[in-house]
């Protein structure tokens, strides 16, 4: 199943080149703008969006703030995910696609959720507003309310790892744990938000950052290829990968899949690991610490 979609090929299909071709499904846009600075997106949807994109709450309906000690985005109940893709007009068949002005990253939770949920055809614009707009695509301003879809949700499409399985990962040679926060964070120099600071033992650091160029659109296939192996990743042995919250991760197990590599998520990350007293941190640039 592809995962990205160039902003040509999108607004092509907005614009009906599509609409004419027997069986051709019917693209929804979604908007997942947030980030840890700002993340209640709502208003730069509002200032210009995509045309038809419907604008989608990253810290409500990607998260379920009610599960207590999962940790800072735990993953939505299936039933609540489902309510949250009706509200975004989904309809079983249509085609979603999810972007942000953040080169993907937050918009890959989204993706995520929906491959997990089952969903058939989804995909991360590849360099999110800032690739529509350098292609000087136009936007358009306020709220997109859609009609209310009919989606079905059934989770378990895509690998997850909880606390115990990270733990495991990380103390094994069997296979690699991914740390996709920045390197200083990784290395416990600046911690922001999480109550320790450091990474977990056996981690390998990955930032996020580093899948995409520049111009924030996900790097050749054959790049991302040779940075995981550089890593010691590969298709033989198993892989997961963690960020802060379970956020940008996601963008890593696209970049992975890009890369012909499956991969776990750990939906608690850092902000769970590091709110468990009795589980070490490590410290440096090295896995297992300095």
């Amino acid at each position: 199943m592809p995962i990205l979609i160039d902003p040509l090929e999108l607004a092509a299909r907005l614009g009906g080149e599509q609409a004419a071709l027997p069986d051709s499904p019917r693209t929804r846009v979604l908007d997942v703008r947030w980030t840890l600075a700002e993340p209640d997106g709502s208003g730069a949807y509002r200032a210009g969006h995509i045309p038809g994109a419907v604008y989608v709450d990253l810290d409500t309906e990607l998260a379920d703030h009610s599960a207590i000690g999962e940790g800072r985005h735990p993953l939505p109940s299936e039933a609540e995910f489902r309510r949250a893709m009706r509200r975004w007009g989904l309809r079983d068949g249509d085609a979603a696609v999810v972007m942000d002005d953040c080169s993907g990253m937050s918009a890959a939770r989204a993706w995520w959720l929906l491959r997990h949920a089952g969903f058939g055809d989804v995909r991360i614009l590849d360099g999110g507003l800032g690739a529509w707009r350098a292609a000087g695509l136009p936007l358009e301003q306020g709220d997109v309310v859609p009609e209310p879809g009919d989606a079905s949700a059934h989770f378990g499409t895509m690998p997850v790892i909880d606390l115990d399985e990270a733990d495991a990962l990380g103390a094994a040679d069997r296979g690699v744990l991914l740390d996709g926060r920045a390197g200083e964070r990784y290395r416990g120099e600046v911690e922001p938000i999480d109550p320790r600071a450091g990474h977990i033992p056996g981690a390998v650091s990955a930032p996020t950052a580093d899948n995409v160029g520049p111009d924030g659109r996900f790097l050749p296939v054959d790049a991302l290829r040779a940075r995981f192996a550089a890593l010691g990743v590969d298709a033989a042995h198993p892989v997961a990968a963690y960020c802060g919250s379970g956020v940008t991760a996601a963008h890593a197990v696209a970049a992975l899949e890009l890369a012909g590599i499956g991969a776990a998520l750990y939906p608690g990350s850092f902000s769970q690991w590091s709110n468990h007293a009795e589980r070490p941190v490590a410290l440096g640039a090295s896995p297992d610490g300095e």
